[in-house]
């Protein structure tokens, strides 16, 4: 999400240091994004392996952020709030998802927490909020532009259709008692959509078997992912970001897992509103809307026309985040809070 952020930083002169816990993807990413990154652990698959490692995690964020010495801190909450605590560094949470504990844990102890005016709870007096979603900060069109070309990488023709299909791992903190498709749905998904189009498969787990399938995996490098999801005709997922990454580009998406619901996240539901989302419970429902999105020939059109009038009404992340950091730099500090709007 920082990317584009902490490039504009770098080019006014400011130094800026990422930290992240790796995972399948991470360093690949902010190595190809050539950003100024050091790791601090890896990426815990259980709450017991999280707990037993969140002590030296801790220790070695807080040791580098003191060595570093930032006048502002970003995150998502828990790992911010303690460095920006111990280091006595203002800190600003950006969250988008109710059903996390981060803003709970981080609350007590950040500067600010920055969500989408979707976020469907209030947080109090440091809660702030901008139009969108946050990955506009990295997909908005004034900062991505997808390159074609990707077609050649992944062997489809010009005008062959394809989609790709995202399955999650569910194996983060996050995700406990959360569950997507089964792997006999997934076989059968990728089956039905085979008939209609080529198709890519992402597979978290690493768990799926394509010896008898039609379908590949995706194996192109991960910081790719973005120019493969613009030019595909659909997006079926049981994941999150993915689904809203494709619907800033343009792309049809459905979605389903066990968080959709009247519980839901509220940039799922708003994204759905726009009509560039599909939240389904039912696999048959998925079944159903993947063929007929594939098989309707207008659809990438209405999809482009929907998120073209979406982005009309949202903020540029990038720029609100670019303020705030430049603002806590010098000495603007009220500025950079009046750029957002206040929870009342």
């Amino acid at each position: 999400m920082y990317k584009h952020v902490v490039h504009r930083l770098e080019e006014a002169g400011h130094d800026v240091l990422v930290l992240a816990r790796d995972d399948e993807v991470t360093e690949a990413l902010l190595s190809a994004a050539d950003l100024p990154y050091e790791l601090y652990g890896t990426r815990s698959e259980s709450l017991h392996s999280l707990a037993w490692e969140l002590p030296s995690h801790l220790s070695t964020i807080v040791r580098r952020a003191r060595a570093f010495d930032p006048d502002v801190v970003f995150g998502k909450g828990p790992y911010a709030a303690v460095t920006g605590t111990v280091t006595q560094t203002p800190t600003i949470a950006v969250l988008d998802s109710e059903t996390s504990l981060d803003h709970v844990v981080a609350r007590p102890f950040v500067r600010a927490i920055l969500t989408p005016t979707a976020f469907r709870k209030d947080l109090g007096s440091k809660h702030y909020q901008f139009a969108g979603v946050t990955e506009t900060a990295y997909l908005h069109p004034d900062v991505f532009e997808s390159d074609p070309s990707i077609r050649d990488e992944l062997g489809v023709g010009r005008d062959e259709p394809y989609a790709l299909v995202r399955f999650n791992a569910f194996n983060g903190h996050h995700d406990v008692g959360k569950k997507g498709f089964s792997l006999e749905q997934r076989r059968h998904l990728l089956s039905e959509l085979s008939d209609h189009a080529t198709v890519f498969v992402s597979d978290e787990s690493g768990d799926l078997e394509f010896d008898d399938l039609e379908a590949r995996p995706y194996d192109l490098h991960p910081a790719k992912m973005h120019d493969a999801l613009a030019e595909a005709d659909l997006l079926v997922a049981d994941t999150q970001t993915m689904v809203t990454e494709a619907a800033l580009l343009g792309t049809p998406a459905i979605r389903s897992n066990s968080f959709v619901g009247e519980e839901d996240m509220g940039n799922f539901i708003e994204l759905e509103d726009h009509g560039l989302v599909k939240n389904l419970e039912s696999f048959e429902d998925v079944l159903e809307q993947s063929q007929a999105l594939l098989t309707d020939d207008d659809a990438g059109e209405r999809w482009e026309k929907r998120r073209d009038a979406y982005i009309d009404d949202v903020d540029n992340v990038t720029e609100l985040l670019y303020d705030i950091a430049v603002a806590y730099g010098t000495s603007g500090r009220k500025r950079a809070a009046a750029s957002a709007t206040e929870v009342s």
